[in-house]
């Protein structure tokens, strides 16, 4: 049985022109040797899989030909060639960093440059994962880098380009490689699919190619893991049924039934593919990927912009005729806010859920809210049209019910207005009594209308005011009143240096707007004088300013019930008062406060004697 080679060493580029998506450097690299004009040192940096390894293999193969062809290739032919093929040439060495990093393997490394090469004109070093190299190990190669001998060439390989040191970079010339091009990679793996024998569908290699995301040695890992799953027969089901990808159909499904607002129908869709173990978070991201190519899809200029296949292409052009742009920007706004909040989300569930009924109800027209109603104009849309329309009939045949018994009320009032009231062809009683009279002059005031002569009486007691309240004043919002003490009970003795610290605890629990007056009263001291006559402790605290009193004064009983709670007392009595003048002190600077410790304290003076400290 014949050994297996995976695909990606079997079908490894052996020449610049089998080089994949890389034809700008590769142009390069054989023009500078077939002109003869070589570097001493070479840096190529890219994404994985790219082809940066096998490039500077056919490049060190190519300075060392003994008779390169006329557009710089190898020949093949020569003793150099043969050996390299062969992998026994000696003038060729390929140094891994990431397991050889240290200073003594560059120190290695520069023996070996000081011995010319046997057959050929260079020695080429090949240094795979450059980055890996420690910060020493970076320094000893400074300046063998800088000026080897003639007949020594580096090639440095790496995938991060801003790990390795400035100064390693300005002594190489820099070859960027570029991410291969999904529709580059699908007619790479046709050519190994044609020469594996292996029949295949176009969408399933495009999902390959988009799920190697540029690089070319994991497509190759991919399509022999598909290859060996299908059993040669490459279909589009079998692809995403082995690499466990969602079927782009959901997506294409999903878009539409947000267009026509089913909501519902997402719902179900959404449940579905949870069941069959994809994450919320992968269908949003994929969806939002979706909607970012139907936008590129309106416009001929952003096209090309698409990497897929041309079967995915004409349909993402259909889909793009149905959506308009402001639904695409406001989906994919929606999707970004779902992916930044989805993390930190503990139901994440009900986050995608939420996601998909806002897109949906993008082209739902708003409801119509009646603004005089007070109601706001930005409601959650209806979800279910065919509900609200019951439900909409149901309340009309509500309305409809209470409203008859009400036009029957009004009517038998008007026809007792218009009974009491005198009718022009009917003459009056000549002496009508003093009661029908009565009723019959109240029923003209009550049924006649109100004129600029004849105003409507109005009384305070329909308006919510009397004139007691008027007298008490505007009473305050339960919010604004003081709250009242509860723990009256409670009379727990407390000691100074207890009240101090409840003191400060309130002060530092004061809520946001009252920061400025919490920081004052953080420097008033309360002080217990002597029982009060209720039982409790007797509170004074003296205020310095008269403007701080008054604010005081305004949550005094905030105060007192605050400290009655943590102090387990609900007898105390609080008393503000202002300062005297003899009891106005001096405020100190932070300096005059050090001094004053400083005396009390001799151990502190000998403590920056010792350490020699000074007060900045």
């Amino acid at each position: 049985m014949e050994e297996y080679i995976v695909s990606a060493r079997k079908y490894r580029p052996m020449t610049f022109d089998s080089v994949v998506g890389q034809s700008a450097l590769t142009t390069t690299l054989r023009n500078a040797v077939r002109s003869g004009k070589l570097a001493h040192a070479y840096l190529f940096c890219g994404p994985r899989g790219v082809g940066k390894t096998t490039c500077a293999r056919i490049f060190a193969k190519a300075i060392n030909c003994m008779s390169p062809t006329e557009e710089g290739e190898a020949c093949n032919h020569c003793e150099s060639c043969q050996a390299f093929n062969e992998q026994r040439s000696y003038n060729i060495f390929e140094l891994d960093a990431a397991s050889n990093n240290s200073v003594e393997n560059i120190k290695s490394l520069m023996e070996q440059t000081r011995i010319p090469p046997q057959v050929g004109r260079y020695k080429v070093f090949i240094i795979d994962e450059v980055h890996m190299l420690s910060t020493q190990a970076f320094n000893a190669f400074l300046k063998t880098l800088e000026e080897p001998p003639s007949h020594v060439i580096f090639i440095l390989a790496t995938t991060e380009k801003h790990k390795i040191l400035p100064t390693i970079i300005s002594r190489c010339q820099i070859y960027d490689f570029e991410r291969m091009t999904v529709q580059g990679t699908i007619d790479h793996l046709k050519m190994v699919a044609q020469k594996e024998g292996y029949t295949y569908e176009e969408e399933a290699l495009a999902v390959i190619a988009e799920k190697a995301d540029g690089g070319m040695r994991d497509a190759l890992s991919i399509f022999d893991q598909v290859a060996s799953f299908s059993q040669g027969n490459i279909t589009y089901q079998k692809v995403i049924e082995d690499l466990n990808v969602l079927d782009a159909e959901n997506y294409f499904r999903i878009i539409d039934l947000a267009l026509e607002n089913k909501a519902a129908d997402i719902m179900l869709l959404l449940n579905q593919i949870l069941a069959n173990g994809f994450d919320g978070g992968h269908l949003i991201n994929g969806l939002a990927s979706h909607v970012r190519n139907v936008m590129m899809a309106r416009d001929p200029q952003t096209i090309p912009l698409l990497e897929v296949s041309q079967s995915q292409r004409e349909r993402f052009k259909a889909q793009a005729q149905k959506c308009t742009t402001q639904f695409l920007y406001q989906a994919l706004k929606i999707m970004n806010q779902c992916d930044i909040n989805y993390r930190a989300s503990s139901n994440k569930r009900l986050l995608v859920e939420l996601t998909l009924i806002q897109i949906a109800q993008i082209t739902q027209p708003a409801d119509a809210d009646d603004p005089s109603a007070g109601r706001s104009p930005k409601r959650l849309k209806n979800l279910f049209k065919k509900m609200l329309s019951v439900q909409q009939k149901k309340a009309a045949s509500q309305v409809a019910a209470a409203e008859k018994p009400l036009q029957r009320e009004t009517k038998a009032a008007q026809h007792r207005v218009e009974g009491a009231m005198p009718s022009e062809n009917k003459p009056m009683a000549s002496e009508p009594s003093s009661v029908s009279a009565a009723a019959q002059a109240a029923s003209v005031k009550t049924a006649a209308p109100a004129s600029p002569a004849n105003p409507p009486r109005i009384k305070l007691g329909n308006l919510g005011v009397t004139f007691s309240s008027l007298k008490r004043g505007e009473e305050k919002p339960s919010y604004q009143k003081d709250p009242e003490v509860t723990n009256t009970e409670e009379s727990t003795s407390f000691t100074q240096e207890e009240l101090d610290y409840q003191w400060l605890a309130m002060c530092n629990r004061m809520p946001q707007n009252m920061v400025a007056m919490a920081s004052r009263m953080k420097n008033l001291h309360p002080q217990i004088l002597q029982p009060s006559e209720s039982g409790g402790e007797a509170i004074e605290v003296v205020v310095d300013n008269q403007q701080l009193l008054d604010e005081i004064n305004g949550i005094k009983g905030r105060i007192r019930a605050t400290l009655a709670k943590e102090l387990h007392n609900g007898n105390i009595t609080l008393d503000f008062r202002l300062a005297k003048i003899e009891e106005v002190g001096k405020v100190l600077t932070r300096r005059e406060i050090f001094n004053a410790v400083r005396k009390e304290n001799p151990a502190i003076e000998k403590l920056l004697s010792l350490l020699d400290l000074h007060l900045s």
